[in-house]
């Protein structure tokens, strides 16, 4: 929203709108989420839940230019004709902020509706990176804080040992920028590696996705052991540290972070359990420390940029539900509250409201039962990316949180009940009737929860 609109919105003189925040870590589905829910907006035959699409008093939606001129319009229509084309595959990933405004012509409800006549709501909703939200926790950290604590997580991710061999070789009494940029590109493939991995926590997030700054000096350093400390080395790495916040993520959360008013955040909780207890652990950890941003009041540099806004609605959201069977589904979603109880415990008592949920925004499988060693397993089917079909059971997620949890935080590197498998699906063959949107699980749920009481 630029400055007219705020200023109009001031006034009381335009109409109401919504910034709908989409983050997540990669491939936890942000560009899916977003290309569904507004193609299932426009199109509403499966948005029962969404109570104003069910009640008929949310009329019409329709796309409008987006408000702001310098920022990248989200390529819905290249990312639907992928999902939902005659060879159907998924979309590019996020890679930059993007924005999309769509009008929402709604009737109101209730007492009102006899004598106010309707009304439009634009929901502008900006996708960013989960990789750049990571930065987050740099700003209240300095670069010797900042290290120690890298190098204490670097134990035994991939990449660890290249990266530590650089260092080995490093000359700290002496700078020099070929050499900087050499151990720079070794932390940064150490952080794709780990990423890769399944690892969350992985900063600066820019490293990952650099976009315009690749190979600037603002990216070009890495975290440093205490027996750097003072030489030449340290303290230019320590003055890029600080130039990356203050010059990269500062002005990224002022300007795009700051008037978000409700917010959904992506993750991946399947994907991390397949990894292991490490990575259900380290995502638990970093969503924590990220999600500090959502509450209001707290003192710093964040506080300042927020003002009096505050994010009233946070949703968490486990994706690909679609990969098991639905008897599975209220298990996962207890494992992703329970995973993010802290974050979620400082956002409720902040005065957010906050859920959490299980959902796939764009259903890739149907359901069946199995039978294996002589025992019925609720599975999936779906096509796998390579064209084959296949039925699959990942394993029987505990009823219990605290059975994953609790041995991830204790340190254990494999889970004491066996493993849980994952598989890659690809979309569906395009079956959608007119009037519908692309198949989904929850999707509806989401938005009634996300902006349901605006519209």
């Amino acid at each position: 929203m630029g400055i007219a609109d705020d200023l109009m919105q001031g006034l009381g003189i335009s109409d109401p709108v919504i910034r709908l925040g989409v983050t997540g870590l990669s491939r936890a589905g942000k560009t899916v989420f977003i290309t569904s829910l507004v193609a299932n907006l426009l199109d509403r035959g499966r948005m029962g839940a969404l109570r104003a699409a069910a009640d008929g008093s949310l009329k019409a939606a329709w796309l409008q230019p987006q408000p702001d001129d310098t920022v990248p319009r989200f390529d819905y229509e290249r990312h639907l004709a992928a999902m939902t084309g005659p060879d159907p595959h998924w979309p590019e990933g996020t890679r930059h902020v993007s924005q999309l405004r769509l009008s929402l012509r709604t009737q109101p409800r209730g007492l009102i509706a006899g004598w106010r006549g309707q009304q439009v709501v634009h929901l502008d909703i900006v996708d960013y990176p989960g990789e750049w939200l990571l930065d987050l926790r740099l700003m209240d950290r300095e670069f010797d804080t900042w290290s120690a604590e890298v190098f204490d997580r670097m134990k035994g991710r991939p990449g660890e040992d290249a990266f530590r061999a650089a260092l080995n070789g490093a000359d700290r009494d002496n700078f020099n920028e070929s050499a900087a940029q050499a151990l720079a590109a070794a932390y940064t493939a150490h952080l794709h590696l780990a990423r890769d991995a399944g690892w969350s926590d992985c900063t600066p997030g820019r490293f990952l996705m650099p976009g315009e700054l690749e190979g600037s000096p603002a990216l070009t350093f890495t975290p440093l052991p205490p027996e750097f400390r003072g030489s030449p080395l340290w303290r230019e790495f320590s003055r890029r540290y600080g130039s990356y916040k203050s010059r990269v993520v500062k002005p990224f959360f002022r300007d795009h972070f700051a008037r978000i008013d409700r917010q959904v955040v992506l993750m991946d909780v399947l994907g991390a359990i397949h990894a292991g207890p490490q990575a259900v652990e380290d995502m638990r950890r970093a969503m924590a420390d990220i999600l500090t941003a959502f509450r209001p009041g707290r003192a710093g540099w964040l506080a300042q940029l927020l003002g009096t806004h505050r994010v009233g609605r946070i949703l968490f959201a486990a994706t690909k539900a679609d990969h098991l069977h639905h008897i599975q589904h209220p298990r996962l979603t207890a494992i992703t509250g329970a995973m993010l109880r802290e974050a979620r415990d400082r956002a409720d008592f902040s005065g957010a409201r906050t859920e959490a949920m299980s959902i796939a925004s764009l259903r890739t499988t149907t359901e069946e039962t199995i039978r294996q060693n002589g025992e019925d397993l609720p599975a999936v089917r779906g096509t796998l990316m390579d064209g084959r079909q296949a039925a699959f059971y990942p394993g029987d997620l505990p009823a219990n949180p605290a059975e994953l949890l609790t041995h991830a935080r204790q340190g254990g590197e494999h889970w004491l009940d066996g493993d849980y498998a994952i598989m890659d699906f690809a979309p569906a063959p395009n079956t959608i009737r007119p009037g519908d949107g692309p198949p989904h699980i929850r999707l509806d749920r989401a938005a009634e929860f996300l902006f349901g009481d605006q519209i």
